[in-house]
């Protein structure tokens, strides 16, 4: 089940590129191009979103199988990126409904602190797919917060 991981992690790493072009186009001050990365962007973070919850409710989480003396460290990691991924997808969320709104100084205002959350979201998602299917073996598959916990 290593392909669903994989598959959800390139979908994270999507979405953030194409925010970057996104953010490229908006400086050239081509909305109708923006707009469009954009929605990419967030398709590419929702098809992420439900691969992921898919493979956590149906088969459950990894925990990690690599060193005892390094397991503290990347569940601290771990709940990092889990705090700014749900921080990201609220922002994101905030960030789009003011776009399609058409409030456009406030999305101007979020858009960026949300782009900066979200390169910083799918960074930390990147690492931790690294740290659990390259770097090291994956540890058992369980419930989430066993996978947390490490039990």
């Amino acid at each position: 089940m290593n392909l669903l991981p994989t598959i959800s992690t390139f979908f994270i790493l999507l979405s953030a590129i194409f925010v970057a072009i996104g953010w490229r186009l908006i400086i050239k001050d081509k909305p109708k191009a923006h707009k469009k990365a954009m929605i990419t962007a967030a398709i590419s973070a929702l098809l992420f979103f439900i691969i992921y919850m898919s493979r956590t409710i149906f088969v459950g989480n990894t925990s990690f199988g690599g060193p005892d003396e390094l397991k503290i460290y990347y569940t601290v990691f771990l709940i990092f990126h889990i705090i700014l991924a749900t921080t990201g997808a609220v922002f994101g969320i905030i960030t789009l409904t003011l776009a399609f709104k058409r409030n456009i100084t406030k999305h101007r205002k979020i858009g960026p602190i949300t782009s900066v959350i979200w390169f910083g979201t799918a960074i930390t998602g990147i690492a931790v797919y690294l740290l659990l299917y390259v770097f090291f073996d994956g540890g058992q598959t369980t419930s989430l917060i066993k996978a947390i916990l490490g039990t």
